[in-house]
């Protein structure tokens, strides 16, 4: 079975033994800063996988998926990556796969992951787009995440530089590239302000950002808003994707994405609001039951503080 064929049959049927996400799984490209070498998830649409953990230096910051698609009117990149050497590693790539130029990237949010690379693709004369918002959250925090990240990448880091985007967007932005047609939305508040997915109509490909997780367990932030998560979680289903590529794990299918989205956000909202209305305090909220997920990666990190912050939103809704 070819490498495609194999990929799509993990799109499809949404499971995969050969390649499972686990914190524990060494990088899979030591030729270079990137965790995982770019695949072709359908015919022209490309990802480089990234790592299920929290950014290490083993992974070089690389744990989101940084995407791309190749037109014969030049490639998009759906986020610039956490570093100037993580855009020059996937550039390196995307130039192995095509002659054509990169003429546009794209942030799926205001995270560093999503923006810390800007600098890089700003150098090669590339226009960068993120939503508005997500522009907001990166000069506001940005500073904070670049810090974090020289802390943990060290020398990985060098030469990263705090850039914003070129230009924004309010709601939905559409693109025709080739024979492309590439719809940049925000379809509502989610996981971080600003989110943005990549929507390929023709294709019923969706590059959905953060909007959802696969394989790793979401973080809920301070300005994670879950209520209106789940509101925005409706349209995003209603786009119809048959091919997801998450913002984190591996490409899968809408069943496996709403399994560990939406259905994570219902189960640890329910137990919470069960907690809030036996008179439950803070302190206890941390140790609602979530064991139905004890198996994603980022669990051990991340349960009981989603579960405080939750706790936080819900005593006053």
């Amino acid at each position: 079975m070819s490498l495609r064929a194999l990929i799509v049959t993990v799109l499809l049927v949404g499971t995969i033994h050969v390649a499972q996400a686990s914190q524990d799984i060494a990088d899979q490209y030591p030729g270079s800063v990137l965790y995982q070498k770019p695949v072709e998830v359908i015919p022209h649409v490309w990802s480089a996988i990234g790592a299920t953990a929290p950014p290490t230096y083993d992974n070089a910051g690389h744990n989101n998926n940084l995407s791309f698609i190749v037109t014969d009117d030049g490639v998009v990149v759906i986020n610039a990556g956490a570093s100037t050497q993580l855009a020059k590693a996937l550039h390196t790539e995307i130039k192995k796969i095509t002659d054509q130029p990169v003429k546009l990237v794209i942030n799926e949010n205001g995270q560093g992951h999503a923006m810390l690379g800007n600098g890089y693709w700003k150098q090669q004369g590339v226009p960068i787009l993120a939503h508005e918002d997500a522009a907001t959250a990166f000069e506001e925090s940005g500073g904070q995440s670049l810090d974090r990240h020289e802390r943990i990448l060290k020398e990985k880091a060098d030469g990263t530089e705090l850039v914003g985007p070129t230009e924004t967007f309010s709601d939905r932005r559409e693109i025709k590239m080739g024979d492309f047609t590439i719809e940049v939305l925000n379809l509502g508040p989610a996981h971080s302000p600003g989110d943005t997915m990549v929507w390929l109509p023709e294709q019923k490909l969706v590059i959905s950002g953060d909007m959802a997780f696969h394989e790793r367990m979401l973080p809920i932030f301070d300005d994670t808003d879950t209520a209106a998560w789940l509101e925005t979680w409706e349209a995003f289903e209603a786009l119809g994707a048959v091919y997801i590529i998450p913002g984190h794990g591996h490409p899968t299918n809408m069943d496996q994405v709403r399994r560990y989205t939406k259905d994570y956000l219902v189960h640890l909202r329910g137990k919470i609001r069960e907690h809030i209305d036996k008179g439950g305090e803070l302190k206890d909220a941390y140790y609602v039951d979530q064991t139905p997920f004890k198996h994603l990666d980022t669990y051990q990190e991340l349960a009981t503080r989603n579960a405080g912050r939750v706790f936080e939103q819900m005593e006053f809704e």
